[in-house]
């Protein structure tokens, strides 16, 4: 058995499924002899833009994996793995590598130095001897602590060489969970039973922990308005009274109001992150966080009070510690959150009734919610406009259900996130809402969605422009209309193997929204729909006297 066979062996001990690969890889084909499917996409980048989505809905149990090949690969591979460490994705990417003694050698490409900064580890197997040392190391990495993507590279003499140990003796990477100190927790509690105002600003962490429960269970407790950050969303369900919805750089206005008169904001898996679509919190308020690691602790925002533990098992702490504090009651949010969210559907009513064609986004989008089951439907965004009009919107559920991406904003990412969630969640509906700018960058992959089967509803809002760019570029649009997009995306969605259609009436929404839903259970449907363009999202920061961070 020679090192690339272990490698496999060690994967298929690990819990791994699926090896999302663009070739040529060993591992791919020794693999495949082990019962680990290959998913073949067509672009690197959108490989490991799988691997991201199936390792959201897994939580840690199973991880997305990818292969790629050395050189060339890796280059190309170098996007989507910089997306999901700005997301804080755990995924393993396996790359093969020139021979070692050739590495440092110019241009061969060495993947480990290059990738350091967008990883939580890359490391490389130099010998046979430490292969499944390696491969233990990562899956640890990837099951504890501060999630993020970690890279394995392979040299090519090495793979080949025999390995020396039994590969029967490998034992899958166990998570670690600890609770928080307890004189942390019970000061926590001191501050939010002291607050008069406070609000729960709760992040991707949520998820990962698998906290949603304990989360609901301290908000009605305390009577506390929860917000989610965008990667965060769906971690506290969006039809409860306490839920103030997205709080971001798209974000609703109960949000915004009620964060920017907090006297505490207690967050729960959130990074307080000063980066791209993420929304300023308020200058005057205590800020508390509770986070798996040390990490991001004091990172941005001077943080009053932190606890470092298992985000469900600190949770559990806190509830147990208010069962013993005496508590005063605190006035119930509830009737003021329910006429904030009132108030802000009322300014975008017309919006979402408007039936003339081309269709305004935000009408599709509300068609399209009024078709789902949302208990039993996955759905993710792209970058730009069809992110910013479906955030704010989608009254997304517990569980993940709503894959919110942002820190880094690459055009054609949700594509692939979608289609690795619905490997992970076979049995839920999948749905992708694209621009007409971000089939240019993945629309190819289509492809791979029907080749392989995977059942996932792409709605394309096609308005013909690249929307929100014209104002970077004012001369150039107005002279060369540098702006402009065009093509028949339904057409280019048939030619490679996927059924789809093209939809331009409101009359034909709820029909086609059926058609697509019911197809999309084994195979991909694309929608291609003719909107017109709308730059205008739900933002009321600065009516509240705060900021969008970039």
């Amino acid at each position: 058995m020679n090192c690339n066979q272990a490698i496999a062996h060690a994967l298929k001990a690990e819990g791994t499924e699926y090896l999302f690969a663009f070739p040529h890889n060993p591992v791919i084909d020794a693999c495949a002899r082990i019962g680990i499917k290959p998913i073949i996409g067509r672009t690197e980048r959108t490989v490991i833009n799988m691997a991201d989505g199936y390792s959201r809905l897994a939580r840690r149990e199973r991880i997305g994996v990818v292969a790629v090949q050395y050189g060339p690969g890796a280059e190309n591979a170098f996007g989507g793995v910089a997306q999901g460490f700005a997301d804080s994705t755990p995924f393993l990417v396996l790359t093969g590598s020139y021979r070692a003694n050739r590495l440092d050698i110019t241009p061969m490409f060495d993947a480990v130095p290059n990738y350091r900064a967008i990883t939580k580890w890359a490391g490389q197997i130099a010998t046979p001897d430490v292969t499944l040392d390696r491969v233990r190391r990562a899956f640890t990495l990837l099951r504890n602590g501060k999630s993020g993507p970690v890279l394995l590279q392979l040299p090519m003499d090495v793979g080949d060489r025999e390995f020396p140990g039994d590969v029967d003796s490998y034992r899958p990477a166990r998570r670690h969970r600890s609770m928080g100190d307890p004189a942390d927790v019970a000061e926590l509690v001191r501050r939010l039973l002291a607050a008069e105002r406070p609000v729960i600003h709760a992040g991707a962490g949520v998820l990962y922990s698998d906290s949603s429960r304990r989360l609901v269970e301290l908000a009605e407790r305390l009577h506390i308005p929860v917000c989610v950050t965008l990667n965060g969303k769906s971690a506290f369900p969006e039809d409860h009274p306490l839920s103030l919805g997205v709080f971001a750089k798209a974000n609703t206005l109960p949000a915004c109001r009620f964060v920017s008169s907090a006297d505490l904001v207690l967050g729960l898996g959130s990074s307080f992150s000063i980066a791209n679509q993420q929304a300023s919190l308020p200058a005057g308020a205590d800020l508390i966080q509770v986070l798996d690691s040390e990490v991001d602790l004091q990172k941005d925002y001077p943080v009053a009070h932190a606890v470092v533990g298992d985000l469900d098992l600190v949770l559990g702490q806190v509830l147990a510690e208010v069962d013993g504090a005496h508590t005063s009651p605190r006035p119930d949010p509830r009737p003021q959150i329910k006429a904030a969210h009132a108030e802000w559907m009322a300014q975008w009513a017309d919006r979402f009734a408007d039936r003339a064609s081309p269709l305004s986004p935000y009408h599709v989008i509300g068609e399209l919610m009024a078709a789902v089951d949302l208990d039993e439907t996955i759905v993710t965004h792209d970058s730009g406009f069809p992110r910013d009009q479906t955030a704010p919107f989608w009254k997304s559920r517990p569980g993940g259900y709503y894959l919110g991406w942002g820190k880094s904003t690459q055009l054609g990412y949700g594509l692939g996130l979608a289609y690795g969630a619905k490997l992970a969640c076979p049995r839920k509906q999948v749905i992708n809402i694209m621009g007409d700018a971000a089939v240019g960058m993945a629309g190819m992959d289509f492809e791979t969605a029907a080749r392989n089967r995977i059942g996932v509803m792409t709605v394309i809002l096609n308005n013909g422009v690249m929307s929100g760019y014209g104002k970077h570029m004012p001369a150039a649009v107005e002279k060369w209309q540098a702006d402009q997009l065009g093509g028949d995306y339904a057409a280019l969605a048939r030619a490679l193997g996927v059924e789809s259609e093209r939809v331009c009436e409101h009359d034909q929404l709820a029909a086609a929204f059926q058609r697509g839903l019911a197809a999309a259970d084994d195979r991909p449907y694309i929608l291609e729909i003719m909107t017109r363009p709308d730059p205008v999202m739900s933002n009321y920061l600065q009516q509240f006297g705060l900021e969008q961070l970039n």
